[in-house]
This record gives structure tokens, sequence and C-alpha cells, in this order.
């Protein structure tokens, strides 16, 4: 071939590697780059090389002809992409400099390669272009060479802009940028969803998807209606607990009443403490599911199976004390700058096995209950997966209604269809009374209607005759606590577990709402806040630890509303709530099976959130896949094996109350009572030994931090810069002063 000739290559019909047809007859032959001197690169020869085959030299500046799509990769080690148009076509390829090692772009490049055109007239620019001769040395018919622009993105990588000539835009592989600081940013990358590396320069302001941001204030009736939607959606969590344990514990109708008006009360105080002083971000606080297990595991130690009188009151008092330990222990993890620390080791292959197990740990409790009363259990878990996943696509005047409400429109089409069919007689039986009294329980034939009528009927409770139309629960309201080393150690074990769920939910709401990821401080100011709450519940006595529902990141999900001023009006329609009596007795008073099958579904959303976690590690690793998998199965087999120890306990308790009282009977015997007692306890919970398990291999075993998927946190530096991380996490007013003892916050 000719130096500088365009028409030899045009046309010949096939590449210099043999292949034909009609793509052959397209691309031209491109001779490969050999240098003369043993692999000793010479400019000169280079740049002859680039003239001949259409390629320009960086330094030379000078142009040739180009039309294939041809990756060359000579024996030096070149690795050249060009422009798949036809030079004919008035394409333009944009001019990259290949690093020769190792075949990527360099960072001080141009953004252009200059390509010449095979016909047509121009002439020489006075911004520099210049007009390719031919090959008889006439000028006149070379094209104006067309400038490609280029743009730089987020992540580095250099796009070239299409210039209008049909010519598709190149992509190069990504290059470094300011490798100085390499080492140091090595230590914050994080995988995102869609695989992209997030950095703190990317972001701005709220999500353009949302439609009320985090500092938005969309006006007084618009607060009122999505806080009372962030609630609603909330339901499950925040008002089932309860029916669970208060007729574990022995307690009344009335009992549940006031458990229920309490958990209203604390829930709506901790959530607006957490959003003026915690980490800010619009998250409801309340009884978690962490905590419900290891009540279970208390309420059915040995030592409270024999209590008849004040058993309730007892085990209560109980609780709160070591509720009350366990927050302490979460306060000073927050306020003394440990949790920062501890964040470096807390990933999401830690966080997505151990929230996946405190829903999984509720299995053997569940269907068993709800199948008490199959004919209204399983209505109301079909009702509320068609309005979430059926239906989730249907909008009534904007919003998406079955989908937001699907939990308490399920709840109250069941429970009115469950009325009529009390109504309606299907569970009346020959001498046998709807109240339940004691002479059920001797005859014959209403023994076995007496467990069906207590969990069917739905005039069963009397919570309703008993409730006052205003109770303000109050501190200590169920006696002094208790204070106990074995029930200490587990909740503060359990604090632990509610910490790291609770890590986990802070990065995905940040995410959620765009704002930049809170620092270390900010993020140990929330978990001491948690603690604080926690506390505030020991008090009370709500029976479980406050923390931050994981769901509600759903919620804003689906609702796309992320103002904290919404949250906290609905946390004080809550506390209002909480003040009428007759409020907490509607709600103690929905059967029991139809109760147990709601939880069915939303323990269920609690496994599927936190393994969604993983959305930001490499999924397909052998290493994440193995450590999650490893973690979620000896976290279920190891307390089942501890479960197997208590043959008395199978005799004296329900079947799914069982797996909650290995406590009392497991294999541990190290001489100390109290000791014997909460190891067994602790590991015959599935949440704490998959927590032990993840972090172990997770902080053991090599990976790097894409792979991982370690964590970003905001810089304590980048507050004092950033005005959108000031406005987003800052403490309001002079309170921040106060923090200021404490280097972490």
């Amino acid at each position: 071939m000719e130096k500088g000739s365009n028409s030899d290559s045009l046309g010949k019909s096939e590449t210099s590697n043999g292949r034909g047809g009609k793509l052959a007859s397209m691309l031209p032959t491109i001779e490969p780059f050999v240098p003369k001197r043993d692999q000793n690169h010479n400019p000169r020869e280079l740049r002859s090389w680039a003239k001949r085959t259409g390629f320009v030299s960086h330094l030379s500046g000078e142009t040739g002809t180009a039309s294939s799509t041809e990756r060359f990769d000579s024996s030096t080690g070149f690795n050249v992409e060009r422009s798949g148009r036809d030079h004919r076509a008035g394409g333009s390829s944009p001019k990259i400099e290949i690093d020769p090692v190792l075949g990527r772009t360099r960072p001080n490049m141009g953004t252009e390669i200059q390509m010449n055109s095979g016909s047509g007239s121009g002439s020489g620019s006075k911004h520099g272009r210049k007009t390719v001769a031919d090959e008889n040395g006439n000028n006149g018919l070379g094209e104006k060479i067309e400038e490609r622009k280029a743009e730089v993105n987020g992540d580095g990588n250099v796009n070239a802009v299409e210039n209008g000539n049909g010519v598709a835009s190149v992509t190069p592989v990504g290059e470094e940028k300011n490798k100085g600081r390499k080492g140091e940013r090595d230590v914050e990358i994080g995988m995102y969803p869609r695989g992209e590396e997030q950095g703190h320069e990317g972001w701005n302001g709220n999500h353009p998807g949302l439609k009320v941001g985090l500092r938005d204030n969309p006006g007084f009736g618009a607060l009122i209606y999505y806080g009372l939607q962030h609630f609603l959606s909330l339901a499950g969590s925040l008002i089932f607990i309860p029916s669970v344990m208060v007729p574990a514990m022995g307690g009344t109708d009335k009992d549940t009443a006031t458990m229920i008006s309490t958990m209203l009360l604390l829930s709506g105080i901790s959530t607006i403490l957490h959003s003026y002083f915690g980490t800010r971000l619009p998250l409801v606080q309340g009884s978690s599911f962490i905590y419900l297990a290891p009540a279970l595991v208390i309420i059915n130690a040995r030592d409270h199976r024999n209590l008849s009188e004040h058993k309730f009151r007892h085990i209560m008092r109980e609780l709160q004390g070591a509720i009350i330990v366990g927050s302490l222990f979460q306060s000073i993890l927050g306020f003394s700058g440990l949790m920062c620390l501890i964040l470096r080791l807390i990933n999401p292959v830690v966080v997505a096995p151990t929230v996946a197990a405190v829903g999984l740990a509720f299995f053997s409790y569940g269907f068993p209950q709800a199948g008490s009363c199959i004919e209204v259990s399983v209505p109301l878990i079909l009702l509320v997966l068609i309005c979430t996943l059926y239906l989730q696509g249907v909008s009534i005047f904007g919003h998406r209604f079955f989908r937001i409400y699907a939990v308490p429109l399920s709840v109250m089409l069941t429970w009115i269809y469950a009325f009529f069919l009390t109504a309606g007689g299907a569970y009346d039986y020959k001498d046998c009374s709807p109240d339940i009294p004691s002479s059920n329980i001797l005859l014959d034939e209403c023994k076995k209607h007496a467990y069906t009528m207590k969990h069917c009927r739905t005039d069963v409770s009397n919570a309703w005759r008993g409730a006052a139309w205003v109770r303000i629960p109050y501190p200590l309201q169920w006696g002094v606590p208790i204070f106990h080393f074995r029930t200490s150690l587990i909740m503060i074990f359990v604090s632990l577990v509610a910490s790291v769920d609770s890590v986990g939910t802070y990065h995905s709401a940040s995410l959620l709402v765009s704002s930049k990821p809170p620092t270390p401080g900010v993020v140990s100011r929330g978990i001491a806040l948690e603690g604080f709450c926690s506390l505030l519940a020991g008090f009370w006595g709500s029976g479980t630890g406050s923390t931050t529902l994981m769901e509600n990141t759903h919620t804003i999900n689906i609702t796309k509303m992320a103002s904290r001023r919404a949250v906290v009006f609905g946390a004080l329609f809550l506390i209002l709530f909480s003040l009428v009596g007759k409020v907490g007795a509607i709600l103690a008073s929905i059967p029991l099976s139809l109760a147990a099958a709601i939880l069915c579904f939303m323990w269920a959303l609690v496994v599927a959130i936190g393994l969604s976690t993983l959305q930001y590690t490499q999924t397909a690793s052998f290493r994440n896949i193995t450590i999650v998998g490893v973690s979620l199965f000896l976290g279920l087999s190891i307390p089942a094996y501890f479960q197997q120890y208590q043959p008395m306990s199978s005799l004296m308790l329900p079947s799914y109350f069982v797996p909650y009282a290995a406590a009392s009977d497991g294999p541990v015997h190290t001489g100390s009572e109290q000791l014997d007692f909460a190891v067994n306890a602790l590991m015959s919970m599935s949440m704490v030994v998959t927590l032990l398990v993840a972090f172990v291999l997770d902080n053991t075993v090599p990976g790097s931090l894409q792979e991982r998927g370690v964590y970003i946190w905001s810089r304590p530096e980048d507050v004092a810069t950033d005005p959108s991380l000031l406005l987003d996490y800052s403490l309001p007013g002079k309170f921040a002063s106060l923090c200021r003892c404490s280097r972490c916050l």
C-alpha cells in the first residue's frame, strides 16, 4: 500500500487475514507495526506507520486514513481501537494515545483522533485543522477534518460525543485519575447498584425521582398526609409485636392494649428525637423484630413456667431491666466513638445475612399460629400479596394506593370478613361460651373448639369494654425493673445486632434520598440516640428496645417521599393516638391468627430487605456467596442443635415456643447457672450466630474493596465545606456544641 493512499485500501475485496464477503470488502488492509531494531520503538518509524495506516501520532499531529473496526494487537503490545465507519461517510474517530504496556489510555492524553476523508474539498483551518493531501500531493481534494468533542464522565472515562455525521460514540477503557491519591481513595471505593463506583463528588441535591426531598416542605396538608402514610405502611411492625408477646407472658387483653399504646408513644418520641438529634434521615423508630426473639427466649425460661400470679408483670419487669442494660451499652458504643472503629468492620456481606436471619428466626411461629384459623389467615396472606405484587402498578389519583397501604388495607378487609363469620355463627358451638371461660376446657365437646374460638372470633376481646378513653402511659407503669446478669448479657449482644442492622439502614436510606452518605460520626450519633430511646423503652415498659425500622426504606422507595418534616408530623399523630386508650383497645382486639398471618408477610419482607443489601457488593463473587450461604446455614443449624436439648419443654410448651426455650436446657454447662443460660440463649438465636459467623469470615477472608462492597461514608472535613452535607446531618441550633466532646461525633 502506497504512503498516504486511500484508493488502494478501498478497492480491496479482502482483508489481510483472509476473511471474505461483504464485510471484508469494506475493510482496508492494515499492515502491522514491526520495529526494525529489536523491539526498540523508533518514533520516526511509529509516525510513519501511523501515517500509512490512517492513525495519527500524538507527537506529530499528522493525519491519515482510517475506516475499519479492528483492534490491532501487535508484538509490541499496542492495543488500538478504531472507528467502525467508512471514511467516505465523513466519520471521524477520537484521538487516543494508547499505553503500549497496559493497553489503556494515558492520563494526560488528548481527546481527539483526527482523520481524513476520502473525497471532497476543503481548505486549512485557522484553528489548526489540516487538509490531507492526496497521493498526487494536491491539497484541494482533502476534506476539512472535523474536530470531535469529548466529555469526561464522573468515573473518569472519556466519552466521545457524536459529531453529527452518524459516527458512533467511542468510550475507551477508563483512565486512572489523580494517581497520586490512589492509595488514599482505595479505602473509599464502594460498589453500588448497576455496578457504579460512587465517589464523594458525584452527589448533588435530591434525586429527580423523589416527589418530596429530605429538606422539602410540601405544605401543612401534604405533611399530614405523607406523615400518616409513612406510619400506616409500617402498621405491622408497630402494633403486632404485643399480640405475640402478651399472650405468651400470660397477660390480658387490657395488658395488650396498654402495651400497644406504650409502643405508639415511644415510637413517636423516638422518631422525633432521631429526626432532630440522630442521623436526621427520614427514618421511623420503633419496636423492632430484632428484640422479639430474645424476649421470647426470656419469656419461656424455666423459671417463668410455674408462675401464676402476676406472671405478666414479673416477666415484663425482667425484660425492662435487660433492655436498660443493653441500651446503656449501645449508648456508650455511640457516644464514646467506638462505633466509628466498628464501622470499618461492618459491610453489606455482614449486614445482609444478619438481617435476613432476623426474619427467618420466626418461621416456627408464623404459620403454625396463623394455621389455627386457616379460613381467615390464608385469605389475608393472599390479599396482601395481591395488593403488593399484582396491584402494585395501579394508581389512584397519582398514588400507588394498593402497594403503599397493602398491610392496613388487607388487615381491615380481612378483619371485616372475620367479623361476618363470627356474626354469622361460624364459630358458635353448642353449650360453649364465646367468652372462653374455664368451663369450656372442662367439657369434652367444647375443649376441641376452645382454641379455634379464641383465635378466630372477633368478639372474644374485652379490651374495648375495659379501656379508658384517655390514658397516658407513664414510666415504671409495670413496676421497678429487675436486673439479672443472664438477661443483661443477652440484651447486650442483641443491641449489637440492632446496631449492625441500623448501619445498613442508614446507608440504604441515604442513597434513597440522594443525600451524601453520613459521616462515621453521624452514624455513631444515630446509634447512641437509638440506645437512649431503648433506655426510654426500658423505663416505660414496651417489652422491646427501639431501633430503626428497616421496612421504612422500602416505604421511601415506593412513595418517593423523603421529607423528615413529614415523618415528624406522623410521629406527632402517633403520640396523639397513644393517649387515646380506645385506640390501643381496638388494635388489641385483632384476632391472634390474623396478626400471625400478617406477620408471616412482614417477616418475609425483613428477609428480603436484608438480602437486598447484597446489591452493593459483587453478588456473583464466590467469596461473598460462600460467606452469606455459610452464615445463614449455620445461623439456622447451630440453634437447631441447641434447641434439641429440651425434652421437657416440648411437653410443657406449645410447639411454636419450643425453639425459644433452649436457654434453660441447652448443652453448655460451665458451672454458673447464669452464664449457662446466657450462652445457651445466645447460641439458640439465629441472628446472633449469623452475625458472629459473617463478621469473622468477612473480615478474615481476602477480598477486594469492590468485591466486598465496603460502605462509603463521608469524611468529617466535608461537613464544613459542603453546604448540602451540613444541612442534611448537622445538629440544629446550639445543640451541636454539646456533642463536640466526642471527637467522633
